[in-house]
């Protein structure tokens, strides 16, 4: 594993408040966020309900509710096409077993995916490009953790099962946006450690793995496709797979699953005269629909968040050298939080970043522009009045002592 290092960039933005916010009652986690064309998702859990609200993407009004799923929701998501009908559809799964599609219209559950095993939580899914396939992973029970496909027109059961792909607890399910020569190409990775690409068209699970990987000693908890990049001599390349870890692990892999790179998400940091940054844990990826580059949003244990990356990943490093672990620091939030972030959104079309936590604050930051180039500005956009600030260590401390047994880790 390398020793990678993050330089501050010299555009970089300080956003110290949220520009509009909403905090729901107590004992309740923000999960997962999505984008509907007017509205944002947020999927909940807490010891009363597990609900997903709507909210007005310029206020943050709430506008309506959805009950969720029976015993929690796991994930959720909005997709372009769905069914052979094109437009936004948002999309959950469900400890209940179930994946279901929700009618912002009627306010309710139109479409309810059933597996012939409801008691298998769902934990992971995704759509294909073509809105006509839809695959579900399960939690492990027993001896199964399976991989369910449903043709979405049929919803009562699945139209095929694997289930030896993985031995754990399916965590991540991509299909692949980007032409291939396989029609559903399907990225999935698990808490086994194995990361696999299967064609999902294909009824024999021995014919339909493609290629698997085996980070050894890693429970894998977010997995995704990286977008093709070009090297330094101009020539494309397809960049492959990031995966990360419970343990705050990162790796690139190529489309075939060869090993790119791999480090300690928490070893990169910043020590200026004027900041420190030293990152906690992995909030979640995103890629940027202008460069195609991967952005890394990061945590700390007080609650901020900070985005970084580095355009080298999934090129090897004997292409790059040293470059290929070079990360750069360019955004900050914070004071928007007081405990973990567990979800963010990066609503690239409006400039603005929606964060979840488990203090169940809602925060929207405006003016968020990757490709800014921009002094550093401390951003104070709202008019509410300021969260107590709390001393961050990251801002004109110094160096700061890191107690990596006692800081407390993200719970997952």
């Amino acid at each position: 594993m390398h020793e990678p290092t993050l330089i501050q960039s010299p555009n970089l933005r300080k956003f110290s408040q949220p520009s509009k916010q909403v905090t729901l009652p107590s004992n309740t986690y923000i999960l997962s966020l999505a984008s509907l064309p007017t509205r944002y998702a947020i999927s909940t859990s807490s010891p009363s309900s597990d609900t997903i609200q709507l909210f007005d993407k310029s206020t943050l009004t709430p506008l309506s509710k959805f009950d969720g799923h029976q015993g929690g929701n796991t994930f959720l998501r909005v997709v372009d096409r769905f069914a052979g009908e094109e437009r936004k559809t948002l999309i959950s799964s469900g400890k209940d077993g179930f994946i279901k599609v929700w009618d912002e219209r009627s306010k309710s559950c139109s479409i309810k995916l059933s597996n012939t095993s409801n008691d298998l939580s769902v934990l992971s899914f995704d759509v294909s490009l073509d809105g006509l396939l839809v695959a579900g992973g399960t939690a492990l029970q027993g001896e199964d953790a399976l991989i369910l496909y449903w043709d979405p027109r049929k919803p009562t059961k699945p139209i095929r099962t694997h289930s030896s792909t993985h031995s754990d607890d399916i965590t991540c399910l991509h299909f692949q946006k980007q032409t291939t020569q396989i029609r559903n190409l399907l990225l999935s990775a698990s808490s086994d450690g194995l990361i696999s690409t299967s064609d999902a068209d294909e009824d024999d699970e021995d014919e339909a793995v493609i290629h698997v990987a085996n980070w050894l000693g890693c429970s894998i908890s977010q997995a995704g496709w990286l977008s093709s990049t070009s090297t330094s001599n101009s020539k494309s390349k397809v960049a492959g797979i990031w995966a990360a870890s419970d343990m705050e692990t990162f790796s690139t892999w190529t489309d075939e699953l060869d090993p790119l790179q791999s480090l300690d998400l928490r070893a990169p940091s910043v020590h200026t005269q004027d900041r420190t940054w030293v990152s906690d844990y992995l909030i979640a990826c995103d890629i940027s629909n202008n460069s195609n580059e991967l952005m890394m949003f990061m945590g700390s244990n007080e609650g901020d968040i900070a985005s970084i990356k580095n355009p080298t990943l999934g090129i090897p490093d004997s292409d790059m050298g040293s470059k290929a672990w070079s990360w750069t620091l360019q955004n900050l939030w914070t004071h928007g939080h007081k405990e973990i972030v567990r979800s963010v959104l990066w609503d690239e079309k409006n400039g603005a970043l929606l964060t979840g936590g488990e203090d169940g604050k809602l925060n929207l930051w405006s003016g968020f522009n990757p490709e800014n180039q921009g002094d550093d500005i401390d951003m104070d956009e709202s008019s509410m009045s300021s969260p107590g600030r709390r001393k961050r260590e990251y801002e004109g401390d110094g160096d700061m002592d890191v107690d990596e047994e006692g800081s407390r880790k993200r719970r997952r």
